[in-house]
C-alpha cells in the first residue's frame, strides 16, 4: 500500500490519521504541498485530476480523501469507525459529505488569502464574508455536539469526527476572529488522547 501526498495538506493528514486508527503504515510518496509536482505526467497518468491523496493499494487506485477513509476502514472491517448498517453509515457519510462541501467551501478564500498568502484571495470583504460563512457553519456543528455531548454522530468516535477535526483545527489556527464555542472545545480535547490526532491534526499545521 502506498500514498501519494504531502502531511502539510488537510486532505493527507485525514488520510494519515484514519490510517493511525486503523494501525496502518503505507509507503508514502511526498507530492504537492511545495514537493513534488501533482501537474508532471508521471503523477497524472495515476490521477487525471491532479490533486492529492491518492492512495495505491495492489491494483486499486483510488482519489478523494473521504473515500479513501472510507475504503480503508471498510478494508479494515472497522464498523466501529464507519457502521455496517445502511442507517449508521449513512449518518456518518452525511457528516462527512457536509465536511467537503459546506464547510470546506466556506472557509477556501479566508485561508487562501491569510494564511497561504495568495494574491487572488486578497480581497477584504470576500475575507470578511468568508469568515462570516464559516464561523455560521461552525456555530452549527457546536450545536450538534451540545446535542450528542460527545462526538459528531452520537457517543462513538467515527470517521466523521476525523473529517471534520482536521477542518476545526484549520479554523482554530486561521488569524480571524471567532466565537466562543464550547462543544467544539470540549470535543476537540476529548480527542486529545488519539495518536492520530496529535501527529496529523493537532499538530501546529492549519
Amino acid at each position: 500500500m502506498k500514498l501519494l501526498g504531502h502531511p502539510s495538506t488537510i486532505n493527507t493528514r485525514k488520510v494519515l490519521w484514519t490510517c493511525a486508527e486503523l494501525g496502518l503504515t503505507p509507503e508514502t510518496e511526498d507530492r504537492g504541498g511545495g514537493t513534488a509536482s501533482t501537474l508532471d505526467p508521471a503523477f497524472l497518468a495515476i490521477n487525471p485530476k491532479g490533486l492529492v491523496p491518492v492512495l495505491v493499494d495492489g491494483d486499486l487506485v483510488l482519489t478523494e480523501s473521504n473515500s479513501i477513509c472510507r475504503y480503508l476502514v471498510a478494508r479494515e472491517g472497522r464498523a466501529d469507525l464507519l457502521p455496517a448498517d445502511p442507517a449508521g453509515r449513512a449518518g456518518v457519510e452525511s457528516w462527512m459529505d457536509w465536511q467537503a462541501t459546506e464547510l470546506n467551501s466556506a472557509w477556501r478564500y479566508v485561508f487562501m488569502g491569510r494564511v497561504r498568502k495568495h494574491p487572488a484571495f486578497s480581497d477584504a470583504e470576500a475575507q470578511a464574508a468568508s469568515v462570516a460563512e464559516w464561523n455560521r457553519l461552525m456555530t452549527l456543528l457546536d450545536t450538534r455536539l451540545v446535542a450528542t455531548g460527545a462526538y459528531v454522530t452520537g457517543p462513538q468516535f467515527t470517521l466523521a469526527d476525523i473529517v471534520l477535526a482536521v477542518s476545526v483545527n484549520r479554523w482554530e489556527m486561521t488569524p480571524m476572529e471567532r466565537p466562543d464555542l464550547p462543544a467544539v472545545s470540549a470535543w476537540m480535547s476529548r480527542m486529545a488522547d488519539r495518536p492520530g490526532f496529535r501527529s496529523h491534526c493537532r499538530n501546529a499545521i492549519p
